[in-house]
This record gives structure tokens, sequence and C-alpha cells, in this order.
């Protein structure tokens, strides 16, 4: 099947495998989307932070209070729009947004390592196999992409790093982030603006063929 699949196609219509110019065009923009989030995360390490001697080790480990010491330090954040939107430089033991981030070291590498392997061979499959419409094929590099680059960073730093923050005058701040983060929730919401577009299809075309 070529690349150009039908936007409201039917999740129920019978698809042929993707092509492999379809596959390598995806590949390809795995690996140009992962490239630009480690180099804006590398970016974040050279501008934002600077080397620290009270980072924990091991890496991410809390200390008997609870705590967990950054393993470089703040420089001074450079602010988008003031009182709104900054660069300021972060470091997530956790999952997306911080979550999990006060687990157990082993559990979470076990889990970050199982769930990033499974989500990208799975999305490939899929892939590969014809699953899904235009906006799921769109999806497939964002999120892979986003996985591998939190994933990188999880394997030579021990952490992810984030740098984008929204906040209102530091009275209320959304969860540091960056832009692997924005590429998994932008493929995420692929996926769901196409399964909300093929139900309605359902339910007229099941109202349709109802006397």
């Amino acid at each position: 099947m070529t690349w150009e699949i039908q936007l409201l196609e039917s999740p129920a219509v019978t698809r042929s495998p993707r092509s492999t110019k379809a596959l390598l065009v995806c590949l390809a923009a795995v690996a140009a989307l992962t490239a630009m989030d480690l180099g804006s995360k590398h970016w974040a390490l050279d501008r934002l932070s600077e080397p620290s001697s009270r980072g924990a080790d091991p890496v991410c480990e809390p200390d008997q209070f609870g705590r967990i010491a950054p393993q470089r330090a703040q420089t001074r954040p450079i602010v988008l729009i003031d009182g709104y939107l900054e660069f300021r430089y972060a470091e997530n033991c956790g999952a997306a947004f911080g979550f999990m981030r006060d687990m157990p070291s082993i559990v979470r590498k076990g889990v970050f390592y199982v769930a990033a392997a499974g989500a990208v061979l799975l999305l490939l499959w899929m892939f590969v196999t014809g699953r899904g419409g235009t906006l799921f094929a769109l999806s497939v590099p964002l999120i892979i992409a986003g996985a591998l680059g939190n994933f990188v960073d999880r394997v030579r730093l021990g952490y992810v790093v984030d740098f984008v923050r929204f906040h209102l005058n530091d009275r209320w701040a959304y969860p540091t982030f960056n832009v692997a983060d924005v590429w998994i929730t932008v493929g995420v919401a692929f996926i769901l603006i196409e399964g909300f577009i093929d139900g309605k299809r359902e339910k007229r075309a099941k109202a349709e063929a109802t006397p």
C-alpha cells in the first residue's frame, strides 16, 4: 500500500502492508526527530546548567530524607515570555512530567526499558502491516522518536533533561518538559483524533444501514 492512505478510511477495511518506501520515510523521520530532540537537550546542558559536586551517587537515588540531588546545577534561565514561558534546566528521574520519579531506580529502569522497547516494536509492526490511517502513520515516527530521545538520555545520563517551563508568575507551573515529550504528545493526539473520526464514521455507517 502506498504512503497516501485515506484519512477517513474505516478501520474495518482490510489493508495491505505499507511499502518499503513508506517504511524508509518513517525511519528517516524518526532519525531527524530524534536528532532534533537530542540536539535541544545538548544545548540545554551547555547553556542552562553547569557541573555540580553535589550530585547524587548513584544517579537519581534519594538520600535518607527522600530527596534527589541534581547532577548539574541550574544557571540563569532564558526568559522567552516574562512571567509565562522560559527555558530552565531540570532533571527528570521519572517518566513524562516526572511520573514515577520517586520509585526505586531498578524498578524505574525496568519499566522504562521494557515499555520503550515494547512501544517501538508494536508501533513499527502496526505501521509495516498497514494498520491505521494517515494520522496514525504520522504519529508513529513522532512517538518512536520521543521514546528513543528520552531512552538515550536515561542510558547516557541516568535521567532525562527537561527545559521548557510554562508558569504563571511562578504561582503555578506546568511540569517542565522537553522536545521528546512534545513529539509523544502530538503523536498520541493524532491517534486519538483518528480514533474519534473512525468512531464517528462507524456510527454513521450503522445508522445508515439501519432500516
